[in-house]
């Protein structure tokens, strides 16, 4: 069924815990239509509620046919989607010596190749309607690198410049892209949803270690308030000219602006160094 043109159809990935489950609520609340995937049957029956505005999809990002199958099932019903939000990720911390080959393809796999995934399966119709939003939930982190969270580092890094790269691609046609990049919000991210490898070379205890303790520490603790981050992705979306980025919280804010500081600092202090590398303007081949 074609969905009326002033609801608007949002499909969230990992809608069963964090900011996945609030955004989903804010957008029933809200009075458009909320697509949560699940990766259990019985969560996505528990959630559907036409009634209500939701709708739950049995879906895993690492699986394609069911990407695929998924984006379909939601075009099928709704007619299209006006919003993705590539939410479904978690956290690996450890050494990068130490985690191992396995948990970094993981890592890839549910944080970098699953979004892809999700993209690269709407695109076809938001191209065709000329018009759509896809928000990609990166972090923090994937602007500055912590000392615990190497791979997760990596993976988020690599989500923002797919989500820079993508802005470029697309907004010719009316698709517009934001990175959301949340700060410590007071989600699973450091309990349930992070894996840990644990520290066993000794020359790591006081980096890694320490820092791994630190975040372990801060679980259920941390500032950030998942309702209103969830509050504020949903704002963003009504803005005629959204931001390719938006951190979420007091500590994003400072970090980001902190990094970005420095990095102009460095810019002046190196210059001399990294500037005069090119070939002369006047020489020829």
């Amino acid at each position: 069924m074609e969905t009326k043109m002033n609801k608007k159809v949002w499909f969230v990935t990992g809608a069963s815990t964090g900011f996945g489950k609030e955004l989903v609520n804010v957008i029933a609340n809200n009075g458009d239509i909320a697509i949560g995937t699940f990766r259990k049957k019985e969560q996505a029956e528990s959630f559907t509620d036409i009634e209500s505005l939701k709708f739950g999809v049995v879906l895993d990002v690492t699986d394609y046919k069911q990407v695929k199958s998924g984006i379909e099932t939601a075009i099928q019903h709704f007619g299209r989607i006006d919003v993705l939000v590539n939410n479904a990720g978690y956290g690996s911390l450890g050494s990068l010596e130490e985690v191992s080959e396995g948990e970094v393809r993981r890592q890839f796999d549910i944080n970098v190749f699953g979004p892809i995934s999700m993209i690269k399966n709407v695109l076809p119709h938001m191209r065709k309607r000329r018009e759509g939003h896809i928000i990609n939930i990166t972090s923090v982190g994937g602007v500055i690198g912590f000392t615990s969270s190497g791979i997760y580092n990596g993976s988020k890094f690599a989500l923002e410049g797919i989500g820079h790269s993508l802005a470029k691609q697309v907004s010719h046609l009316g698709i517009k892209v934001t990175n959301v990049e949340p700060g410590p919000f007071r989600t699973n991210w450091a309990g349930n949803s992070a894996t840990y490898k644990e520290t066993e070379i000794q020359d790591y205890q006081e980096s890694v270690g320490r820092d791994m303790e630190w975040v372990k520490s801060i679980d259920g603790r941390q500032a950030g308030d998942p309702a209103k981050g969830a509050k504020a992705i949903y704002e963003l979306v009504d803005l005629k000219n959204p931001p390719l980025l938006l951190p979420l919280g007091e500590y994003a804010y400072e970090a980001i602006s902190g990094h970005y500081n420095q990095s102009l600092k460095d810019l002046s202090t190196y210059e001399p160094i990294g500037r005069p590398t090119d070939y002369p303007v006047d020489q020829t081949e």
